[in-house]
């Protein structure tokens, strides 16, 4: 090779690394971000734990092969239980683990995205998150707030709750104090409850001490960690409030939309791996929770009474409607929703009602 030829291999390798260094620069980028919850520290599915914030945070890490670090702050860590949506819509953190319902306050739209009461069960649920326009509302109703949601664990349908003392009929629920979040607690305060929200980790002590009658959570695997069973014995079952309630995970918009394309669908699918690895996880664990419950703790399960249950019916409706009324975000969601959910239903009904009476015989 001549001296010109040897000139122009070395430019032609000198000129290739220099606008691939570029890619290489943005492809060893390392995001690192931090994700308050609303949940106790070390609270499988929702801290810990398959389905959990923390096993969406190691999950993103691998899947990017550690391009982007997520660091997990439980409750009271970093901020207190509810401050967390205000913090990533403020800027103050990148990410925030939740329920939608507890930002009701500022938006009355954002409960239909955790759950709805006499709503869906999961399947119908993420029928319309996924394929009826749910997810793209949700993203709509929480652009003013300059956060980005997605779905991130599913406790399918919960128990009612903890009673200390039994329920018999509508007039036992007048003057009642319960832990009750969202939606359901606006019903029930209709009814004469007196409502409390607390964040998962005061429940306890203040049903021990009786400064709550009642407190709802999830269902016998996760309430047995809290020790809801050896502070009340009355563990009632419905599931009206929440037939299918599903967590969520925001991140600032401008983060969002700032991140390349193969990082964004990184996010994307983790959390819908999350997902649905928190479902069957309590799918998994449920029945032997509440098997321990009656065996060990000799709790005691029950129903609500019909009366209870048509008035909670009654004042449902009559709550959305109104709310639906008097905002036009509200009234988009709501209207796409219970329109999905009068075509699944029917469907619903031959299909997996059907089977599920003809397979027990």
């Amino acid at each position: 090779m001549n001296l010109n030829r040897r000139r122009f291999a070395a430019g032609t390798v000198a000129a290739g690394a220099a606008l691939a260094a570029p890619g290489i620069a943005r492809a060893q980028t390392t995001y690192r971000w931090r994700m308050t919850t609303t949940w106790p520290a070390g609270l499988p599915f929702y801290q810990v734990g398959p389905g959990s914030a923390q096993a969406f945070a190691d999950r993103v890490d691998k899947m990017s092969n550690g391009r982007i670090k997520i660091q997990v702050f439980a409750a009271g860590e970093l901020l207190p239980a509810f401050e967390g949506f205000d913090a990533v819509s403020s800027g103050t953190v990148e990410l925030n683990h939740g329920v939608s319902y507890f930002w009701s306050g500022k938006t009355f739209a954002a409960q239909y995205f955790a759950t709805v009461p006499f709503g869906m069960s999961f399947l119908g649920h993420y029928a319309w998150l996924n394929f009826g326009g749910g997810n793209q509302l949700w993203e709509e109703t929480y652009r003013p707030f300059n956060v980005v949601p997605f779905a991130a664990g599913c406790s399918g349908v919960q128990m009612t709750g903890w009673f200390k003392r039994e329920i018999r009929s509508l007039a036992d629920l007048k003057g009642l104090k319960m832990r009750i979040p969202g939606l359901a607690g606006r019903i029930y305060a209709s009814l004469g409850v007196e409502v409390r929200q607390l964040p998962g980790g005061e429940i306890f002590p203040a049903l021990e001490r009786g400064v709550i009658d009642a407190a709802e959570f999830v269902g016998p695997f996760l309430d047995a960690r809290l020790g809801l069973q050896n502070a009340a014995k009355n563990y009632y079952a419905s599931g009206w409030h929440e037939p299918s309630t599903v967590s969520e995970i925001v991140i600032q918009r401008k983060i969002w939309d700032s991140l390349p394309a193969d990082l964004k669908e990184v996010v994307r699918a983790a959390a819908d791996a999350t997902n649905q690895e928190g479902l069957f996880l309590l799918e998994a664990r449920n029945a032997d929770a509440l098997d321990m419950l009656v065996a060990k703790d000799k709790v005691n399960v029950r129903s609500l009474p019909g009366d209870v249950i048509k008035a909670l019916r009654s004042v449902t409706a009559d709550v959305l409607n109104e709310a639906a009324k008097k905002d036009a975000m509200t009234r988009k969601v709501h209207d796409s929703f219970f329109a999905f959910k009068r075509k699944h239903d029917k469907w619903s009904e031959i299909s997996e009602e059907s089977f599920l009476v003809t397979s027990r015989g």
